[in-house]
């Protein structure tokens, strides 16, 4: 975890000889997907994760602790694949207006309550994955109930607002504007009916980017649990 946002889950180190076991064992079951490319959260247009990537089919690049190199380009090299695809869009997140609202509207102790809400589900996670593998936990976080309550946090960042200062309602459209960038960078990746596009990003936007690619009549979903056996 690169420690970006507002609460951080805390992992132990995935380089111990465990972690590293486990974390083959994700890689075989994404391998039965057969993915013909892998998109990952990285700066669409920038060439340094290919490069690495390129570095690594080489042998002059160590697999740093990112989840894009521990698994996408361990996926990558067994797959064959040449290259590795950035489809991420940097955009503002603007949480501090929502907490100037709040402030402004006496609703500080709402809002620190909802966020408090937020920080236990991370420590949560946390929590999960100290006593399971990197497997369990990742369809953990990916199973529905889990994403849904995600995205449902979002939501309740929406309630802080009025007419002409809809301080919630803009920080939820502008992160489901750059979902929407993302998305579209995926789908210029697909050459043929018979892609199979692997899309691997933080789990904040788990439920927005599933919504894109359902509502897209011209794909099919499918996720983790479908492939973990």
């Amino acid at each position: 975890n690169p420690g970006r946002d507002v609460f951080n889950m805390k992992a132990d180190d995935v380089l111990a000889p465990k972690r590293q076991a486990e974390i083959a064992q994700v890689v075989e079951a994404l391998k039965r997907f057969r993915p013909t490319k892998i998109a990952v959260e990285s700066e669409v247009g920038d060439d340094r994760v290919p490069r690495r990537y390129a570095d690594y089919l080489a042998g002059t690049h160590e697999l740093s602790r990112n989840e894009v190199e521990q698994i996408g380009f361990r996926l990558a090299k067994e797959l064959g694949h040449k290259t590795i695809y950035p489809v991420d869009v940097e955009a503002e997140f603007p949480f501090q207006r929502v907490v100037d609202y709040a402030k402004a509207t006496g609703r500080s102790q709402e809002l620190e309550a909802m966020m408090s809400g937020i920080g236990d589900m991370v420590k949560a996670q946390g929590q999960y994955l100290a006593t399971h593998t990197v497997l369990e936990t990742l369809l953990f976080m990916n199973a529905d109930g889990r994403v849904a309550e995600d995205v449902g946090l979002y939501y309740r960042q929406a309630h802080f607002g009025e007419p002409g200062d809809w301080a919630g309602a803009d920080l939820v459209s502008d992160w489901f504007r750059r979902n929407m960038r993302i998305y579209s960078n995926v789908v210029q990746l697909v050459g043929s009916p018979s892609e199979r596009v692997l899309v691997m990003f933080g789990a904040g936007h788990l439920g927005w980017l599933r919504h894109d690619f359902a509502s897209d009549p011209t794909f099919r979903l499918r996720t983790l649990a479908d492939f973990a056996r």
